[in-house]
C-alpha cells in the first residue's frame, strides 16, 4: 500500500489543507482530505477493468467548506437532525443552532464537516483528529473525535470512528460520501438492497415521529434489490417530504460492536458492486435530491439531482429526544467506537 500526502490548498486564514492518496497494488485508490476528514475520491475498476472515480467531490478544496451536500465528509457533533435544535440531558436543556428548516442538522453550520482536522499517516492508514470544545455549537463537554481510514488490496475502504468526552454529551458520527458506481449520469437505474425490514416515518420536516414501521407493502421497501428510481416519485408522504428518499432504516440484526451488512448497491452499466457494512444500528439513505446548484465537481462536472446516493451508517435522527431509539449519550470514561466498511467488486 502506497500512501502519499501533499498540501492541497490553504484556508483564508492560512491553515494548510492536506490531501492524502492511498493506492493499492492494482492501482485502485482513495483520496482523503483534512476538511471534514473527507473522502474526495474512490477509484475502482468496472467489469472490464477500467478504473473510474465513483464518488462525488470537488477539485477546489475550498468548495468543501459549507457545501450543501456535505460531500464525503464527517458531520458532527450529531449527524442528521435534532428536532427544533433542543434536547435535554441529565435534566439540563441544551439549545443548538437551527440550520435546516425548524431543526438542527449535522452539528450546525460550524459542524465537524466544516473544520480542518489534524491529520497524519499512521502505518498503512490515515488518521484524522478533531477536538470539539465544550459549548461548540451548543453541545456540552469537550470531545475528541478520531477518524481512521485504511484501504485494502481487496478494494475495501474501512473507517473506524472513535470519540471520548469529559462530560455527558450526545454524539452521532457517520460519513456522508455519495456514490455513483457508473461514474456519471443518474443513479435512478442503480439497484439498491437494504438489510432493513423497518424504517422511521417522519413529519414533513424529516424528524422521526417515534414510530417504527415495516417497509413491506410500501415504496420504502428495498429488502429485495430494486431500481432506486422504481418508486422514488410515488405518491407517498415520505417521498414527497424530501423530493425522494431521505430516510432512516433500522438494520436487521444489528448488534453493537459487530459488523452487519447495511446495504448493497449495483451500478446500472459498469458492473460495479458495493457492499456497505457497519457496527451502527441504522442507515440513512439520501438519493441526492438537492444536488443541483452545489459547487462545481471534479473535472468540471456539474452535479444534478439524483446524480448520486448517500448511504450513511449512523444512529437514528433525533435520538436525544426519542427514548425508544438506541442511545447516543456518551459519558466520561466511555469510548464510542463504530466502524463502516465500503467493499467494492
Amino acid at each position: 500500500m502506497a500512501i502519499t500526502s501533499e498540501v492541497w490548498g490553504k484556508t483564508p486564514g492560512g491553515k494548510e489543507i492536506i490531501l492524502y492518496t492511498l493506492k493499492n497494488s492494482s492501482g485502485a485508490s482513495v483520496q482523503l482530505c483534512s476538511v471534514g476528514a473527507a473522502i474526495v475520491s474512490i477509484v475502482v475498476p468496472d467489469k472490464d477493468g477500467k478504473l473510474e472515480d465513483v464518488v462525488l467531490g470537488y477539485d477546489n478544496p475550498l468548495s468543501y467548506f459549507a457545501d450543501g451536500p456535505c460531500s464525503g465528509k464527517i458531520p458532527g457533533r450529531y449527524a442528521n437532525r435534532i428536532a427544533k435544535g433542543k434536547f435535554t440531558l441529565d435534566g439540563v436543556e441544551y439549545s443548538l443552532p437551527i440550520n435546516n428548516g425548524p431543526n438542527h442538522l449535522h452539528g450546525g453550520p460550524q459542524g465537524f464537516q466544516n473544520k480542518v482536522w489534524e491529520s497524519r499517516i499512521e502505518g498503512d492508514a490515515v488518521e484524522f483528529l478533531y477536538f470539539s470544545a465544550d459549548g461548540e455549537e451548543g453541545y456540552p463537554g469537550n470531545l475528541k473525535a478520531v477518524a481512521h481510514y485504511s484501504w485494502g488490496e481487496d478494494n475495501s475502504l474501512k473507517l473506524i470512528l472513535t470519540a471520548e468526552a469529559d462530560a455527558p454529551t450526545v454524539v452521532n458520527l457517520t460519513n456522508h460520501v455519495y456514490f455513483n458506481l457508473d461514474g456519471k449520469g443518474s443513479v435512478l437505474d442503480h439497484r439498491l438492497e437494504l438489510n432493513a425490514s423497518e424504517w422511521l416515518p417522519t413529519d414533513e420536516t424529516l424528524i422521526p415521529t417515534g414510530e417504527v414501521a415495516p417497509v413491506a407493502g410500501t415504496p420504502m421497501d428495498f429488502v429485495e434489490a430494486k431500481r432506486i428510481g422504481q418508486d422514488i416519485f410515488a405518491d407517498f408522504p415520505a417521498l414527497k417530504y424530501g423530493k425522494g428518499y431521505d430516510n432512516c432504516y433500522l438494520i436487521d440484526g444489528a448488534t453493537p460492536g459487530q459488523l452487519s451488512t447495511a446495504a448493497e448497491l449495483w451500478g446500472a452499466t459498469s458492473g460495479r458492486h458495493l457492499e456497505v457494512l457497519t457496527t451502527q444500528p441504522a442507515v440513512q439513505v439520501y438519493t441526492g435530491n438537492w444536488l443541483t446548484g452545489c459547487p462545481a465537481g471534479k473535472n468540471g462536472a456539474v452535479y444534478q439531482d439524483y446524480g448520486a446516493v448517500a448511504i450513511e451508517c449512523q444512529h437514528c435522527p433525533d435520538s436525544p429526544n426519542q427514548p425508544g431509539f438506541p442511545t447516543t449519550v456518551l459519558r466520561p470514561g466511555e469510548v464510542l467506537q463504530e466502524a463502516i466498511v465500503w467493499a467494492f467488486d
